[in-house]
């Protein structure tokens, strides 16, 4: 069966449109009876946005129908659902987030017992189930919903087990919560390990939910660096499995650039296994530069950090991640954590500035999401494919192009590497101005 919800970081869409009451109720029955146990303990978390209490109100329906014994742990940051799984001995997780997208959109997507998302053969399953009709009296068995309390300490406590040697004493750090799942973790947890912390978008009203904030609008952050006297900066997203970096000049540090210096501080350290590191196509020729002078093997996937996962697991690695700052450190958790990863960041800088960061150089890209109506029309068209060819051939062996569909959003994303950002822009135009014809602008 073809798999018409899942996207790549689970169900994701405009709340009460494609995201209802209904569907979440019925996708929680649906994963709870596939986990094959009686009375499978379920973990429910969710980020702040408005429609959260609604949804989470259905999944909890959902999942007791179906005869779990449902714990909710509030408000926190994605990658604490992992932990808690761990920590508590979890059967199945749901996290209620729609990560760094608008306050209108919301989503729902599963952690197995093992702390990983579900595969993409059990979600398959679980969207069979919502149209197997259910016989009677199926649902005889009624789990219970209970508060989990102590959640926030819990996941905290594991970031500061981790990172219990990182002394930041007179660090002085700037951070943007997105009016996110972070906006109390973060800014808890620097502070405990010493830094003076100055905290922005810190106060969630439902709908300010990355509105014009956090990784996504890093913007604000670069300018508040430039003006202030800071050492480094970290943006989240609304869910707080992803984080972006400002150096005291103001400029961005994105996911590539944070891999990169946490690979080449892990391998120094003799804690890279493997010495591999895992990518996505997204990810700037220079990082690969980079990476072979360090004598770091580098692993390249489709975008998706269930790919990243994948080829870490498959390869007894523990690092990888992508551009957009979703970076994942097997050695900690098993999902993108952006709090670690930022703290991981000032822990590869050994004291040092991140504005003297040097563990590569990038390559000139250009990078837009052409919003269209139909995004697999527009990403795999003929006359796309054949653009794209052209571009590269002229491009070989100095930069690359790379055209795809979002998996969760109705855009075709356009990226473009080149010699000179001159040249990156001009492909990048030719290649936006078609997508656009051929998709239909959205």
């Amino acid at each position: 069966m073809a798999r018409r919800l899942f996207g790549t970081d689970g169900v994701r869409g405009v709340a009460g449109e494609l995201v209802t009451a209904e569907l979440a109720l019925g996708l929680a029955r649906a994963a709870v009876a596939h986990t094959g146990l009686d009375r499978p303990r379920v973990l429910i978390i969710r980020d702040p946005r408005e429609s959260g209490e609604m949804l989470e109100a259905a999944v909890a329906a959902g999942a007791s129908a179906a005869g779990g014994e449902v714990l909710l742990g509030g408000v926190l940051p994605t990658p604490a659902a992992p932990l808690l799984i761990r920590r508590y001995g979890f059967d199945l997780g749901v996290v209620i987030s729609a990560s760094h997208n608008p306050y209108a959109d919301n989503g729902i997507k599963f952690f197995g017992a093992d702390g990983d998302k579900l595969s993409d053969e059990r979600e398959e399953e679980i969207e069979a189930h919502l149209v197997t009709p259910r016989p009677p009296g199926t649902d005889t068995r009624i789990g219970r919903v209970q508060p989990l309390h102590g959640t926030l300490e819990d996941y905290l406590r594991e970031l500061h087990t981790r990172f219990a040697d990182l002394e930041l004493t007179g660090r002085r750090i700037l951070l943007d919560c997105a009016n996110g799942a972070t906006y109390r973790a973060a800014p808890e947890i620097f502070r405990r390990l010493g830094a003076t912390v100055d905290a922005r978008e810190t106060e969630p009203d439902g709908r300010n939910i990355n509105d014009g904030c956090g990784s996504t609008h890093i913007d604000d952050l670069a300018e508040h660096m430039r003006d202030g006297d800071f050492d480094a900066g970290f943006a989240f997203d609304g869910d707080g499995d992803r984080v972006l970096a400002v150096d005291r000049a103001g400029r961005v540090v994105d996911g590539d650039e944070l891999i990169a210096l946490a690979a080449v501080h892990l391998r120094a350290d003799g804690r890279l296994p493997g010495n591999g590191v895992a990518v996505t196509v997204m990810t700037n020729y220079g990082f690969h530069t980079a990476m072979r002078t360090a004598e770091i093997e580098v692993a390249t996937t489709p975008v998706g950090d269930r790919y990243v996962l994948e080829a870490l697991r498959e390869r007894g690695w523990a690092l990888g991640g992508e551009q957009s700052g979703h970076i994942i450190d097997l050695g900690f958790n098993p999902t993108g954590d952006g709090i670690a990863s930022a703290l991981l960041t000032l822990e590869a800088l050994e004291g040092g500035e991140l504005a003297d960061r040097h563990a590569m150089e990038k390559l000139p890209q250009r990078l837009v999401n052409v919003r269209v109506v139909d995004r697999a029309a527009a990403g795999g068209a003929p006359e796309v494919t054949e653009a794209v060819e052209k571009e590269s051939a002229a491009l070989e062996g100095r930069g690359r192009v790379l055209v795809r569909a979002s998996g969760t959003e109705p855009l075709v994303r356009v990226m473009v590497e080149a010699p000179t950002d001159d040249e990156a822009a001009e492909v990048c135009r030719r290649l936006v101005n078609l997508v656009e014809r051929v998709g239909g602008s959205g």
